[in-house]
């Protein structure tokens, strides 16, 4: 029904300008019609202007909407609110509280919290501290069936709003604003959050607020921080938006995916939170309950023919396929580089990558011909994970974690790229984020699938795809439709953000001459050989 719209009005720092914004507002109101109330983000105070609000306060003059404002930023605005707690400051101005949840009569749920994040404590009368923010967050999750809020106002910005995002221009994200604002807007999944504060414009691209394979769609989260009221730059400060409140809304049109989405901007801080009691009954689902969406793109789901993998019959009994032409990669094949050859087990063996991002850059390779990991027989599969232990330990020895990717796409023989990173470099999560931005930049949907899961759970036989596991067993998977970057892994891993060697992205650049492959590999089957189960079996 559309009694239920209500529009909006969202403006920044209005810095005591109040003829401006509010002379604004009513051309606004001229040209499109009426609004139903105004919310200010930022400063609504300046520094003087005692005379323009005077004649507010008094009476003398009248705002021209129901305008919603926050709290003192600054020690020298503090004046202008008598109760701190919230109260009417003139008719039609009404300043928030400190922190809460404004319920309009429309069914809007405003959440607020006023202030800058405090620097010491105890918190200043024009800050918030974590307690603040905490408290906050339990009165809205405590609610039976918490779905997030409309509307999020706070004065700084979110701390890191701007990963996996468009350009936040000569704003840097990771630096500005403030952490616990960001750890509310990742709890409260608010549908619109404004801020301001910083004299910038920026619309963020929308972001997901659930883990895809992992959760069931919610709704996402656009956020938009507004420059100050008559700026000379001309930037946007007045946000004009319609909105169903959440709780009139049909739940599929509320959790509808707009095409720009963005992988979540927290989502370190969703990782780091203590699990919600719904998402724990979620968790004990068997896995396949979370790749809903994965059947139905390929419409029939293959019959059962006895090679489903959770089949009472052994695999051991089928040969690998044989190749169709000479394959680099089969040991039995005269095609092979013998010399970068470094370890050989019953299923499978290691050799140093030709061309490798680094000198111990290794690839885990099955003996016979199997083109993926999905379709390893059993005993196959087992050996890889012997190996992949094995490379951890000695990586970790080392002061490094490994990287591994498998790119089946236009490859016949399945190679585990395994690369490995200093761990003073960064941090598992820096190496997913720089997989999942650089990704989400061509394009690429990489996904975190649940860590004990299974490629051949989220992988349908021959159907080709790009994952990443970390030696911690975390996972991304993306499923190729179309056309793929072949060096995608490696390029990530050279970027900036990790390695730093981009010149080192194409494997063509770095291959060695013949004596020093072999040097290179006789040095790192020496190193490896006390975490070699293979010499030991």
């Amino acid at each position: 029904s559309n009694r239920a719209v209500s529009r909006r009005l969202a403006c920044g720092d209005v810095e005591g300008r109040l003829e401006a914004i509010f002379g604004r507002v009513r051309a606004i109101q001229a040209k499109s019609g009426r609004f139903d109330m105004l919310l200010c983000v930022g400063n609504f105070f300046g520094s003087t202007c005692e005379a323009e609000w005077a004649e507010y306060r008094t009476g003398a003059k009248k705002a021209p909407i129901p305008t919603y404002v926050l709290g003192a930023n600054n020690q020298d605005t503090l004046s202008y609110f008598p109760d701190l707690s919230g109260c009417e400051l003139a008719e039609n101005i009404t300043y928030l509280g400190r922190r809460g949840v404004y319920s309009a009569c429309s069914g809007l749920q405003i959440a607020y919290l006023s202030g800058t994040e405090a620097q010491q404590q105890p918190p200043p009368a024009h800050s918030f501290s974590a307690k603040d923010v905490a408290e906050l967050k339990t009165s809205l999750l405590s609610t039976p069936n918490f779905r997030g809020v409309d509307i999020l106002l706070t004065s700084p910005w979110p701390r890191d709003v701007g990963t996996f995002a468009n350009s936040a221009g000569e704003i840097d994200t990771k630096k500005c604003g403030s952490k616990l604002v960001s750890d509310l807007a990742a709890s409260l999944k608010p549908r619109y959050h404004f801020a301001a504060l910083e004299k910038a414009y920026y619309e963020r691209l929308p972001y997901r607020n659930h883990m895809v394979l992992q959760e069931t769609p919610q709704h996402v989260t656009r956020f938009i921080a507004l420059a100050d009221v008559g700026n000379t730059s001309k930037k946007k400060y007045l946000y004009a938006f319609s909105i169903v409140p959440m709780s009139s809304m049909d739940p599929a049109e509320l959790v509808k995916q707009p095409q720009d989405v963005t992988e979540n901007p927290y989502r370190k801080l969703r990782k780091e939170a203590p699990k919600s009691k719904a998402s724990l009954s979620a968790e004990e689902e068997p896995a396949c309950q979370f790749f809903f969406d994965l059947n139905k793109h390929q419409g029939k789901k293959r019959p059962s023919d006895g090679k489903e993998r959770g089949d009472s019959q052994p695999k051991q009994a089928k040969k690998p396929p044989q190749p169709t032409g000479p394959c680099w990669f089969c040991l039995a094949s005269p095609e092979v580089e013998k010399h970068l050859v470094v370890s050989i087990g019953t299923h499978c063996y290691l050799a140093l990558a030709k061309g490798g991002l680094s000198p111990d850059h290794i690839l885990i390779l099955p003996i016979g011909h199997y083109q993926s990991v999905v379709d390893l027989s059993s005993e196959v599969l087992e050996e890889v994970t012997k190996y992949k232990a094995a490379l951890k330990e000695f990586f970790r020895s080392k002061g490094k974690r490994y990287v591994l990717f498998e790119r089946n796409y236009r490859s016949q023989h399945l190679q585990l790229q395994v690369i490995p990173v200093p761990l003073d470099l960064c941090t598992s999560e820096d190496i997913k984020e720089a997989f999942i931005a650089q990704a989400q930049e061509q394009q690429i949907e990489l996904l975190e699938i649940p860590e004990h899961s299974d490629i051949a759970q989220v992988a349908q036989p021959g159907l080709p795809y790009f994952y990443v596991e970390l030696d911690t067993g975390e996972k991304l998977f993306h499923r190729i439709r179309g056309r793929f970057p072949l060096q995608f892994g490696r390029c990530v891993l050279a970027s900036e953000a990790l390695l730093a060697q981009p010149q080192r992205a194409d494997w063509r650049q770095c291959a060695l001459q013949r004596p020093e492959e072999t040097a290179q590999a006789r040095a790192f089957r020496r190193e490896f050989e006390p975490f070699d189960f293979s010499l030991r079996d």
